[in-house]
Order: structure tokens, then C-alpha cells, then sequence
């Protein structure tokens, strides 16, 4: 028996300005079967998550929806828990990073670094919205490259020809939230003196198991160009807590996120562990293990300035950072157009939550590696592994016991050395737990799966038991293979937790934590019950389908008619005319043409990459692509770079050449095709009346 261990765990926050999808539940279903698996094993496990809820995206956001950021964030934090515990992440305490105890925390470390010298002022130029009286970030911002005179680039970098540049120098600036054109302003700003801790961090992020060596490998590279001191605050306004001592300036969203674990673990044992220290976990002396989930898009803020601001607050470290890749859905970026970007919400709609747990701990390992959710082996995979092994032990061997033995195992097991097999497996299974090995875990469970199948198709109860129905060889046979499903189960349960607790009943035993494994079974079972079904394709097909965004821009019931009933009325001359009602729900948006190329095989089509406004949950720019028949009238060089119509709420049209997500609007006469094309100074994403 190990040791008992001290352990908190954490999750990388998710930003309350939107809605959990399958990409973020990659990673906290990852840390909950790791937390389920360390608490099997006997440790003391506090897991603790909260949303992070500052920023100028929330506060616009809930400008927009005509709310207070106080109401925003309430609102999604409660769709957020309500979608983690639907896929049984099971979470000890679930806060908002917008908490006094977070704001006493922030307050407190800043000021520590402040006394130590780690803080510094300085004057810094941005551009300022005169109408919306306020400074713009990077992402509020478009203008012309001042390399390659591209239009329409965000105020960080070009997409065009991949310069970096600030956003004071762009061409033609406007911003995004009101259009109006951007001044310079000078403002004090705070900074992190992180290159004081550069010597620090160097032996920190290489210091044994506490980084993936990919990862520590990527950071030498920020070390070689030098630490620079780090911008933590933010003008007003802005949602979130005051600097102190100021009037106008407030943390910079990425301060107080990761002070928000410290913040949420102490309201946590406020709660309910009062027995337990908060010093006992953060001191520098601290023997307790702190574990941090988190994706490889967020390396830098945890490898280098969390630690850093931990160290000059004089509190300890991450044991270690646990990094995650990203997601694509049948080999491609999440896509909504395709139906790929699927929200929990959406899936657990159709979808039995544990086949997707079950399908990502299949693909994950301790690399730092990308994870694909193939739908068709997602449903080859959970119908072959779960339904067509594991719950079919069960199934094949209990309905003799229930019916022909009154529930009762044998009293002594007929092959011991089979099922001692299947216990000792535990050491290496566990072992694959703990590492995050979590793939290799599930084919050392499906290897001891398929020799428990293996041995029924052997054994035969059936022909046994039809030559004798109360044969104590059925029983024997039919007892071993509970006792080998029993195995199988407790191996699992940190994957499955419902379908462990549902065979928990079924096998009438108390636990299923690893030590259960130990225990032979030859009590008396209970009555047993299908304990999963069969993923049946069509409701994946229908999860995708509801994923889609809604373009069509006539009702469902309009859009299911038959072709014959919803023919358009036609007049003598074949001119097709439409009520005003259905033109007003055509949606017509200012688009900017960042690309345009000739489609090979396709003399008639030009292809059209286009901005048009839209942005993900994390409000990061997402283009369209728009295939149009004009190439017999324009060179794609024509429309480069040109501002257009596209009218942006027609259903996707999936076409030889890939899809299509709208229509370039043109004008037509004496057979020429003239495309309309407005002014550079109008804004992408603009809604035309």
C-alpha cells in the first residue's frame, strides 16, 4: 500500500463569455479520470475549477446583450457546471475567478512583488476609440499591413505575408467596435519585471518531470530572445479588479486567472475541508503536489509568468504542468458550417456522455500530442470495445445466474488462476494511470476483455447448461466470468463512473475503487439490466446536423417540404418573386476578400476566402469560404483585397470542390456579371440594411 498523497488539481479556467465544446471537454476529461484514478488509489485528491471571468471581451459582450458583466458571467457559469457535470467531471468546488477571495489573493501578490522590486511604471502608446472612449486591444483592431499593404489585418499581425508589427503601426487603423478611426494616447502602464526571475525560470521549467521535455524544449526559445519585463494592467474600462492604489488601472485578465485556483481551493476548504490548511498547500515548504491541466495554447502563462509571480510572492510552485493538444473532428479543424463544432450541450442531447470519455482516454497519452475525434471509429470504437466486450461478459453470463441459480455466485472459484491473472494486471494498468497513459491503460483493459470472451466461447455455458440447466459447471463457468467483468470494471471506472456504479449494483459489491480488484466474488448478485446500448449512427448524424449553424433562412417546417410542395409561384415572363417578409431574413454583411484563386477543375468558379466578421467562443477571427461562378468575368487578382457583399445566411452547399458558406452578391445585365464591391473604409462583418 503507497503512501497517502496530497493532492490539488486543477483545470485551465474557461473563459464566461461562452459555451463549452467537445475541444475544451478534451482536457478536463483528461484531469478527471486522472483525479478518479489517483482517488482508486487511495490519495487525497482536491479538484477545483472556476471560470475566468474578467476582460473587455465579457464586458462588451454583456454590453451587447444589454446586461451587467456580474449578470454575464452568472448566467454562463451556470450553463459551464451544468455541461461538466452532464460528462461526470467531477469537480470538488467550481468558482468565478470574480470573487473577493480572488481579489484579496491578486492584491496580495502584487503588492509582495511590488515590495520585492518586481514591478516597474512606464508610459505606453496605444490607440484609443474616441467614441467609445476607450483603448483597443490588438483584436479591436484592423487596418493595412505597413509591410505588404494587405487590408483588413488585426493590430498584431498580418495574415497575408505573417509580419508582426505593433498596432500603432498600421495603416489606416480603424476600430472594430464603432469604426470610428483610432488616436494615439499615451498611458502608465504596469509591468512584471520577469527577467528578474530568468535565471530561476531556466532551472524551473527543466527541472525534472515538471514540464513535458517538448514543451521546455519550446521555451529555451523565449530565453535565447530575452524575458521582457510583462504588461499586467489595463485602462478603464475594463471588468475586473482595481490595481491598488490606483484609480483608472485595472489587472490584466491574465494576473488574476491562475491566482484564481489559490482563490477557488481556499473557498473550496472555507466550505468543506476545515480541517485542511490553505498555507499547508501553497507554503514554499509545502509537501503537497499541485497539478495544473492546461493546453499547449496557454504554456507560456503558466511556465513562465505564474511561477514567476508565485516565486516573488514568496509562495511554492506547480509540481507540474500537465499539457494537452488540440482537437480536430475527422481530421479537420472544428468547423460550424460542417457540424463539427459540437457543444457539450449538443452532444449530451443525442449522446450517452461516457462514450466520448471513454473514445478520448483510447487516444490519450503523457505526449503533448493533437487528439482526433473520428465520428466513425468513435462509433466503431465504443460499439466494438464497450457494448461488444466488456458489457457483453456481463450479459452472456448473468442471466444463467439470475435465472437458474437464484442469484448465487459460486461459493469457491472454479479457475483461480485466471482470475489472479486479471488482478495482477492491475499493478501495470494503475501504473499507465497515473503516468497518463491513459491509451495504453485501455488496451491492457481490452487485451484481459477479450480473454474473458475467450474463455466463455470456450467454456460454452449455453451447450452446457442445455444439456444440464443447473449444472454446477454453468455456474463455475458463469461465476468466473463475473468475477473477470468485475476486474474489467474496476480497471475502468475512472473512464466510465456511471457504468462502474451501475455495475457496482448490479454485482452487489461496495466499491470500485483498484483495491476492489483483490476481492473474488461468491456472494449473491443482483438482478442483472442492459447496462449500455449500441451507439446508433443516425443520432450521431443528427448531433452533427443540430451543430450546424442555422443558415437556412426560411423556417424547419418550410425547409422539410417536399421539392413539388414548395415550388415558387412563378408570372408569365419566369421572373420568380418572393415576399417582402422572406427577402427581410436575408442576411446581407460587409465581407473583405482576403483571398481569391482560380479552383482547378473548375473553369466557371473563382473561390473565395472571406471576412465577414465572424468569431469563435473565444473571439478569435473565423473566415468563410464562398465558391462563385464568376471566373468568366474577373481575375481572382481583381478581388483581392476588395471590400464585398456576401450574403451570409444560406445554407452551406457542400460542392465538388469543398463547401461553400454564402454568396457573393453581383448584378447582372445583358449577360455580365458586375460584382458589388463597396468602399475599403467599410467594416467587415457590418450588417447591410
Amino acid at each position: 500500500m503507497t503512501a497517502k498523497r496530497q493532492i490539488l488539481v486543477t483545470n485551465a479556467l474557461p473563459y464566461a463569455n461562452g459555451s463549452i465544446h467537445m475541444g475544451h471537454l478534451l482536457g478536463y476529461i483528461q484531469a478527471d479520470i486522472w483525479v478518479r484514478a489517483m482517488r482508486s488509489m487511495g490519495h487525497d485528491v482536491i479538484y477545483v475549477c472556476a471560470d475566468d471571468a474578467h476582460g473587455t471581451a465579457i464586458m462588451l459582450r454583456a454590453e451587447a446583450n444589454g446586461i451587467t458583466p456580474e449578470e454575464q458571467i452568472k448566467g454562463v457559469q451556470v450553463e459551464h457546471e451544468r455541461d461538466f457535470a452532464g460528462f461526470g467531471v467531477s469537480f470538488d468546488y467550481y468558482d468565478s475567478t470574480h470573487s473577493e477571495t480572488n481579489r484579496k489573493h491578486s492584491e496580495a501578490i502584487y503588492l509582495a512583488n511590488h515590495k520585492a522590486g518586481n514591478i516597474a511604471v512606464k508610459p505606453v502608446t496605444q490607440l484609443f476609440d474616441p467614441e467609445k472612449e476607450m483603448f483597443l486591444s490588438d483584436r479591436f483592431i484592423k487596418g493595412t499591413c505597413p509591410k505588404c499593404k494587405a487590408d483588413d489585418q488585426y493590430g498584431d499581425s498580418c495574415e497575408v505575408c505573417g509580419t508582426t508589427y505593433n498596432a500603432t503601426e498600421l495603416i489606416n487603423p480603424r476600430s472594430t467596435l464603432s469604426g470610428a478611426t483610432p488616436v494615439e494616447k499615451t498611458s502608465d502602464h504596469y509591468f512584471f519585471k520577469l527577467p528578474n526571475f530568468t535565471e530561476f525560470l531556466q532551472k524551473w521549467t527543466r527541472d525534472d518531470g515538471r514540464l513535458p521535455v517538448s514543451i521546455a524544449n519550446k521555451l529555451d526559445e523565449w530565453f535565447e530572445a530575452g524575458l521582457a519585463d510583462w504588461d499586467i494592467s489595463r485602462d478603464a474600462p475594463y471588468f475586473g479588479f482595481k490595481i491598488p492604489d490606483t484609480d483608472d488601472k485595472y489587472f490584466y485578465v491574465w494576473v488574476d486567472a491562475p491566482i484564481g485556483y489559490m482563490a477557488s481551493f481556499e473557498n473550496y476548504l472555507t466550505a468543506h475541508r476545515p480541517d485542511v490548511s490553505f498555507d499547508d498547500y501553497w507554503s514554499p515548504d509545502s509537501t503537497a503536489e499541485v497539478y495544473h491541466f492546461i493546453g499547449k495554447d496557454i504554456v507560456y502563462f503558466h511556465a513562465l509568468f505564474w511561477p514567476a509571480m508565485l516565486t516573488g510572492a514568496n509562495y511554492r510552485t506547480p509540481t507540474s504542468l500537465f499539457v494537452n493538444g488540440f482537437l480536430t473532428v475527422n481530421g479537420e479543424k472544428m468547423s460550424k458550417s460542417r457540424g463539427t463544432f459540437i457543444k457539450a450541450e449538443t452532444y449530451l442531447n443525442h449522446l450517452n456522455p461516457e462514450y466520448l470519455r471513454y473514445y478520448f482516454a483510447s487516444k490519450l497519452s503523457d505526449k503533448v500530442e493533437d487528439s482526433d475525434l473520428n465520428l466513425d471509429d468513435f462509433i466503431a470504437k465504443v460499439n466494438s470495445d464497450l457494448v461488444g466486450k466488456v458489457v457483453n461478459i456481463a450479459s452472456r453470463c448473468a442471466k444463467f445466474i439470475n435465472t437458474q441459480f437464484d442469484n448465487k455466485l459460486s461459493a469457491t472459484c472454479a479457475e483461480p488462476e485466471l482470475v489472479n491473472k486479471f488482478i495482477q494486471a492491475g499493478d501495470s494498468i494503475i501504473k499507465h494511470y497515473e503516468s497518463r497513459e491513459f491509451s495504453t491503460a485501455i488496451r491492457e483493459i481490452m487485451a484481459l476483455a477479450d480473454l474473458a470472451n475467450q474463455y466463455i466461447d470456450d467454456k460454452k455455458p449455453w451447450a452446457v447448461a442445455k444439456e444440464n440447466p443447473n449444472s454446477k459447471e454453468v455456474q463455475d463457468i458463469c461465476s468466473v466470468g463475473l468475477n473477470l467483468f468485475h476486474k474489467i470494471m474496476v480497471y475502468l471506472s475512472p473512464v466510465l463512473p456511471t457504468l462502474a456504479e451501475q455495475s457496482k449494483e448490479f454485482l452487489n459489491v461496495e466499491s470500485m475503487n483498484f483495491d476492489e480488484r483483490f476481492n473474488v466474488l461468491t456472494h449473491s448478485i443482483n438482478e442483472f439490466r442492459p447496462l449500455m446500448q449500441r451507439i446508433d449512427p443516425k443520432k450521431v448524424q443528427a448531433m452533427v446536423d443540430d451543430s450546424k449553424e442555422n443558415l437556412q433562412p426560411t423556417d424547419t417546417k418550410k425547409a422539410q417540404k417536399s421539392k413539388e410542395e414548395s415550388k415558387p409561384m412563378e408570372n408569365t415572363d419566369q421572373n420568380t418573386f418572393i415576399g417582402i417578409d422572406d427577402f427581410a431574413k436575408v442576411e446581407m454583411k460587409v465581407a473583405k476578400v482576403l483571398e481569391c484563386n482560380h479552383v482547378e477543375g473548375a473553369d466557371k468558379l473563382l473561390q473565395f476566402t472571406l471576412d465577414v466578421g465572424d468569431t469563435d467562443e473565444q473571439g478569435e477571427k473565423q473566415t468563410r469560404n464562398v465558391f462563385s461562378g464568376i471566373a468568366k468575368f474577373y481575375k481572382p487578382e481583381e478581388l483581392q483585397g476588395k471590400t464585398v457583399i456576401c450574403v451570409t445566411n444560406l445554407a452551406p452547399r457542400k460542392m465538388k470542390f469543398g463547401i461553400s458558406e454564402g454568396m457573393i452578391l453581383s448584378a447582372e445585365k445583358d449577360g455580365q456579371l458586375t460584382v458589388v464591391i463597396l468602399p475599403d473604409s467599410m467594416v467587415a462583418g457590418a450588417v447591410l440594411a
